[in-house]
């Protein structure tokens, strides 16, 4: 029997990274549903969790994807609201790779140096990623901080996580690099999730900054977010520090969507999100 997997996507047009990836994962056949919502994807569901009989139902399941991580929440809630007893499909949601890309890049972190009772500073963290590997982070034990350029878009985010994991996390006013620069200033690590081609720090911004101990960047398009740093980086040392470039750590990334993809097809009853996807993720770095 074939596996099938229905990628729902809040965006128009569903992701072809996500496309290509659920057909390396395992899946046989992928159908893309763009624009949707709540309020629309009740019939989707339905289709998908009573045309096969119970012990075939494991060769469906359903990604949740789209650029924007609230409304895919929003969709994947609306998704499960939909099974009852005897009558679901397994599940995955990974809004623009927020939480493939967060828990490859939290768990590398881990894997190089200890993560509990460190400071922690999220740049440009009011993204998909940005808002899920601060999660993470606080999840570990950090202190964390994220950065904006406007204060309301910080506090926003840092409210979302708060409602959804229950953590603690600061907010953070950073219009430019200099305030970037100061947000550091005492930090022992640093994420950067900006968007691509923007640095966000300078080589002099953090090389000699003493108490640094780990950075990580989730930027691989030129000018990488963190300037004097290889996105090919893999724990590398640089000026003390060690480095976690987007490919670096990329490569696990990719290799936890894939593994996700498969666990899907497992059985009808997988709820891929942001803690089982970390866990799997920290397992495998």
């Amino acid at each position: 029997m074939k596996k099938l997997l229905f990628q729902f996507d809040t965006d128009s047009h569903p992701s072809v990274f996500d496309t290509v990836v659920a057909y390396d994962g395992g899946a046989d056949h992928v159908i893309g549903h763009g624009n949707l919502k709540p309020e629309n994807v009740t019939g989707l569901v339905e289709g998908a969790i009573f045309t096969r009989a119970p012990k075939d139902k494991k060769n469906t399941a359903i990604f949740v994807g789209g650029s924007d991580m609230v409304a895919g929440q929003k969709l994947f809630n609306a998704v499960q609201s939909c099974f009852f007893p005897g009558f679901q499909v397994s599940v995955m949601l990974d809004s623009n790779g927020s939480n493939t890309t967060a828990a490859a890049a939290v768990a590398k972190l881990a894997s190089s140096g200890v993560l509990k009772g460190k400071k922690a500073i999220v740049l440009a963290g009011t993204g998909p990623v940005g808002q899920r590997a601060a999660a993470m982070l606080a999840q570990e034990g950090a202190k964390v901080s994220i950065t904006a350029r406007k204060m309301e878009r910080a506090i926003e985010a840092c409210n979302n996580m708060k409602l959804r994991f229950g953590v603690d996390i600061t907010p953070l006013e950073a219009f430019d690099n200099k305030a970037r620069a100061d947000a550091i200033e005492n930090a022992n690590i640093v994420l950067a999730t900006g968007a691509a081609g923007i640095e966000l720090l300078t080589p002099e911004q953090w090389k000699n900054n003493n108490t640094l101990e780990m950075i990580a960047d989730a930027n691989a398009t030129p000018p990488l977010g963190i300037g004097g740093s290889d996105m090919m980086d893999k724990g590398n040392l640089r000026h003390g520090k060690i480095i976690w470039g987007a490919i670096g750590f990329g490569v696990l990334k990719l290799a936890l969507h894939r593994a996700c993809i498969a666990k899907l097809f497992e059985d009808n009853k997988q709820v891929l999100d942001a803690e089982n996807i970390f866990a799997l993720a920290k397992e495998m770095a």
